[in-house]
C-alpha cells in the first residue's frame, strides 16, 4: 500500500486555545516499505499516524492511499476503508479482556464477509505462525506482555491488510519480547505488507528501510537506515 501527504495540518481548538500539531507534513511511503517516525513527545507523530490510519481526518492538506484521495472522507467512509485494509499495533495491545486471544483476532473478521469456517481458519493460521496457538483458549490477563502483544499483531494481521501501523509496538515490553515483536514486523514486512511505526526507540528504528524525523509538527529530516 502507497502512502502520500502533501501540506498535512491539523488543528485542535477549544474555545481558549488553538493547538498546531501537524504543520504541512508531506511525506511519501512505498508500497512494501518499512518506514519509523521519531521525535520528540508532542511533536505530532501519534496525530500523524492517527490520519495515516484513517481514525481521523486532517484540518487541511491531501492524504492519498494507493493514489486514491481520502482527506475529506467522513467518519463512516473512513472506516469501511480500512476495514479490511488496515491493521493496528498498539503499545497498550487494546485486547479485549472479557474475550479470549482467538475471539480477539477473530474480531476484525466479524466484519467481513466470510464464513465461520474460513474465520476459524484464518485464525488457526495466523495463531500458529505467531506461535499462541496454544492459548487460543486463554484470556489476555493470563497472558505475558509479550503473549498479548502477540495477540495484539495477530489481529491486526489476520485480514491480510496491505498497511500496518504501529504506534511504540514495544514500549511496555522487555528486551527480549520487544526484539521477538520487532522481528515479527520485520518478516510481515518482507513478506511485502507496508509498516509505518512510531517509535522512540532508535534499537527499533534500525529495522526500518527509512526513519522520518517530526519537530514541532514539521517533518525536519528523512534518514535511510541501514540493518
Amino acid at each position: 500500500m502507497k502512502l502520500l501527504t502533501e501540506n498535512l495540518e491539523k488543528v485542535f481548538r477549544t474555545e481558549l486555545v488553538e493547538t498546531v500539531a501537524l504543520n504541512g507534513v508531506s511525506i511519501n511511503v512505498n508500497d512494501g516499505e518499512f518506514v519509523a517516525i521519531m521525535g520528540p513527545s508532542g511533536c505530532g507523530k501519534s496525530t500523524l499516524l492517527n490520519i495515516l490510519g484513517l481514525l481521523d481526518n486532517p484540518t487541511a492538506g491531501s492524504y492519498k492511499i494507493d493514489d486514491v484521495e481520502v482527506a475529506g472522507l467522513k467518519e463512516r467512509e473512513r472506516t469501511a476503508y480500512r476495514r479490511g485494509k488496515i491493521g493496528f499495533v498498539f503499545q497498550s495491545f487494546n485486547l479485549i479482556e472479557e474475550m479470549t486471544v482467538e475471539e480477539n483476532i477473530a474480531l476484525p473478521l466479524t466484519y467481513l464477509k466470510y464464513s465461520s469456517a474460513e474465520r476459524k481458519k484464518m485464525v488457526e493460521e495466523v495463531m500458529l505462525s505467531l506461535n499462541i496457538a496454544h492459548r487460543a483458549k486463554h484470556f489476555p490477563n493470563q497472558l505475558s506482555g509479550g503473549q498479548q502483544q502477540r495477540v495484539a499483531i495477530a489481529r491486526a494481521v489476520v485480514t491480510k491488510p496491505g498497511l500496518i501501523l504501529a504506534d511504540e509496538p514495544t514500549g511496555n515490553l522487555d528486551s527480549k519480547n520487544g526484539s521477538d515483536v520487532m522481528s515479527i514486523l520485520s518478516e510481515l514486512n518482507r513478506q511485502g505488507t507496508t509498516i509505518v511505526m512510531v517509535t522512540h526507540s532508535k534499537k527499533d528504528a534500525k529495522y526500518a528501510n527509512r526513519v522520518i524525523n517530526l519537530f514541532d509538527g514539521l517533518v525536519v529530516d528523512t534518514l535511510e537506515e541501514q540493518m
